[in-house]
């Protein structure tokens, strides 16, 4: 009876879907055939044992006619003669049940392997399939494996039926099978959430290849297994695993006869093993719902926000993304709900042009000290193709293209989770190829010039255009990560990790040095030309501006009309000036105004001398003579001597050069009087 439920159990399973085109109702109908393969060696092998005992029965009764007269010799004539069903029975489970084991297990390993295969071509759930009549007629199958199963496990009790508890473990496997796979297609229906059926699309081929491996080996430890008379010999087709499914307690049982013979008495019939055993199932289950239900509570960390995804959908029914903040929040167990964290407050970062070195304990990247060029920063550099400009004799033969090694740290933070999560597959690999890319396309259009140049320093990366690099850098990878919706913000980009390769490094600050010399003859002439100018006209932008309008003057000697208008703007900016020009205008004014007041004076002078001589002429006369005595004499030393009386005096005359005595000396004076 059965053998025929699961061939029947087959019949649908397959028709259904071939005509639903559902590939794991078609993969189910195969493991249904595999359950029905298991019944039919359980038929045959009960038919046999029913013959057995019929044959054992026979034996009885002619044992208990022993007296009576019969065509036969003896006893063991007549037991010999019986006892082929019996030998039948001892041949079939020796060699046939074994045989039949492994053509079992060849079926299960090629269907399951097939069924995998078969995956990978076949065409994936459609909306327009017929749900809801293959999730019913799963139901359907499932209910009457379970029945069956309960039932056949139920024998399996009793030690006679006990090769029952094969089948019933098959048939509980179908029945699971076909009752998830009912939840799935409707689940399908519902919500259009499909990945319940596509697990069971490889959950059958793996369950078939499992089965199959773990009925290859028990046939192997079968031939090594003693066999006792009269102890009941497990089939190599029942499985285990599925046994501890369909059979919980039996963990138990086993653990307890294996301590009843560790320590000699029968652990199995004191009463806690008797309440572990009733309580442990209840108290598992209960385990296994608590730790179910836990996945309806969600933790958010301060740092985070997560995306609720209600089968499998990010959206409410309004369209608003279902965005949580950090805090504690609760939703549908797994798998109706589930939630995807990202730490969108934390600045994350990621290496460009460098792989860096690997704290193998504590796991955190290794910082560099010391970044000088010619010693290698990090575990792996990658160069850049970067322009360079030649001048000179070595223009004619050089190459304008340089290597230099960026090791370009960027750092951003996620500032739409959504876009970060569900516009990519893998978004932060996607940033690290933008970063690159951006960083060649701005290499290849900039020099590494360390000297400044006019039009070019913006674009040099050794020089002083670093800045503008860095600010313009950022620009075009933001821009290109919002082309792409990856809804990152760069917060910042370090170019301070530019450096030539180390094997240049000394020719690159040899060129540094002979840089950092021009730029200092360039500063101190600069600095010359300011203080001379400042110190001409006050400042070097009204230099310039002289300089400028002398030039106009000079260039505006042939256009009268044009001098006219700038020359007196030329005046009044020279005389506005400041420094030396003011202080040569002020002195040359000042000269001007002397020579003119001395000639005024000297004409009026003359005037006036022209009047006192016709006035009195004779001291006039004489009054000039004295004058030019007065400064004719004036630096000459004059004695004057006064006589005496009578005319008798001594003169002592010191002609030694001695100026006036000091107030000290006067005491050292000897008056001598005349006689």
């Amino acid at each position: 009876m059965s053998l025929f439920l699961s061939l029947v159990l087959f019949a649908v399973a397959f028709f259904m879907g071939r005509w639903s085109d559902f590939f794991a109702v078609s993969a189910v109908s195969w493991l249904v055939l595999s359950s029905a393969g298991i019944w039919f060696a359980l038929g045959v092998q009960f038919h046999q044992r029913r013959l057995a005992e019929q044959e054992q029965l026979d034996m009885g009764r002619l044992a208990g006619d022993g007296g009576a007269p019969n065509i036969f010799a003896g006893r063991s004539e007549q037991q010999a003669l019986f006892a082929v069903a019996r030998r039948r029975l001892e041949v079939l489970e020796k060699w046939f049940l074994p045989i039949y084991a492994v053509l079992l297990a060849v079926y299960q390993a090629v269907l399951g392997i097939y069924l995998l295969r078969k995956i990978q071509g076949f065409e994936p759930v459609r909306t327009e399939q017929p749900f809801l009549v293959c999730a019913v007629a799963m139901t359907a199958i499932a209910f009457v494996s379970f029945l069956v199963s309960r039932y056949a496990t139920g024998m399996s009790a009793q030690v006679q039926w006990k090769p029952l508890r094969a089948a019933g473990s098959s048939m509980l496997a179908v029945a699971a099978v076909c009752f998830v796979l009912a939840i799935g297609l409707a689940v399908a229906h519902l919500f259009q959430f499909y990945a319940i059926v596509r697990v069971v699309d490889y959950a059958v081929g793996l369950l078939l290849i499992v089965v199959a491996l773990e009925t290859a080996m028990n046939v192997v430890l079968d031939i090594y297994r003693p066999r006792i008379k009269g102890q009941y010999s497990r089939a190599a087709f029942d499985s285990r695993l599925l046994g501890v499914i369909n059979e919980p307690g039996g963990i138990f049982r086993s653990a307890a006869d294996a301590i009843d013979y560790q320590f000699g008495f029968q652990v199995s019939q004191t009463w806690f093993y008797k309440l572990l055993e009733k309580a442990v199932l209840p108290l598992f289950v209960f385990g296994v719902v608590t730790l179910y239900l836990m996945s309806c509570i969600v933790v958010v960390a301060p740092d985070e926000e997560a995306i609720v995804e209600h089968f499998g959908n990010p959206r409410d029914a309004s369209g608003e993304v279902r965005l949580l903040g950090p805090g504690l929040a609760f939703k549908w167990p797994w798998p109706i709900d589930k939630v995807r964290a990202h730490p969108t407050r934390r600045l994350q970062e990621i290496y460009v042009g460098f792989e860096p070195e690997i704290d193998k304990q504590t796991g955190e990247v290794v910082q560099e000290k010391e970044l000088l060029w010619g010693k290698k920063h990090y575990k792996e550099e990658y160069p850049l193709l970067v322009a360079t400009h030649y001048s000179g004799d070595d223009a004619a033969g050089g190459v304008p293209v340089g290597l230099i090694n960026a090791n370009v740290p960027v750092q951003y933070r996620v500032k739409d989770l959504y876009a970060y999560i569900y516009n990519h597959r893998d978004p932060e690999p996607l940033l690290s190829a933008i970063c690159h890319n951006e960083l060649a396309r701005f290499a290849a259009g900039s020099t590494v010039d360390i000297e400044e140049r006019q039009g070019t320093e913006d674009l040099s990366l050794l020089g002083g255009g670093r800045t503008r690099a860095r600010q313009v850098l950022t620009e075009a990878i933001q821009t290109a990560a919002d082309a792409k919706g990856l809804g990152i913000e760069i917060v910042f980009l370090g170019l301070q990790g530019l450096h030539p390769t180390v094997e240049v490094a000394k020719d690159y600050q040899a060129v540094v040095g002979a840089v950092q010399e021009e730029q200092a003859l360039i500063l101190n002439a600069q600095a010359q030309r300011n203080s001379t100018l400042s110190s001409v006209a006050g400042s070097v932008g009204d230099a310039d501006a002289l300089y400028e309008l002398a030039a106009r003057y000079q260039r505006a000697q042939a256009d009268e009309q044009q001098l006219q208008v700038l020359a007196p703007q030329l005046d009044r900016a020279f005389a506005e000036a400041r420094g030396d020009i003011f202080q040569t205008l002020r002195q040359a004014q000042s000269y001007a105004f002397e020579k003119s007041v001395l000639a005024a004076a000297t004409g009026r002078r003359f005037a006036s001398q022209v009047q006192a001589h016709e006035a009195a002429p004779r001291i006039y006369r004489q009054e000039q003579r004295l004058r030019a005595l007065i400064e004719a004499l004036r630096d000459v030393r004059k004695y004057v001597v006064v006589p005496g009386r009578d005319n008798s005096q001594i003169f002592r005359i010191d002609l030694k050069e001695k100026l006036t005595p000091d107030l000290y000396d006067f005491g050292n004076i000897q008056e001598i009087s005349g006689q």
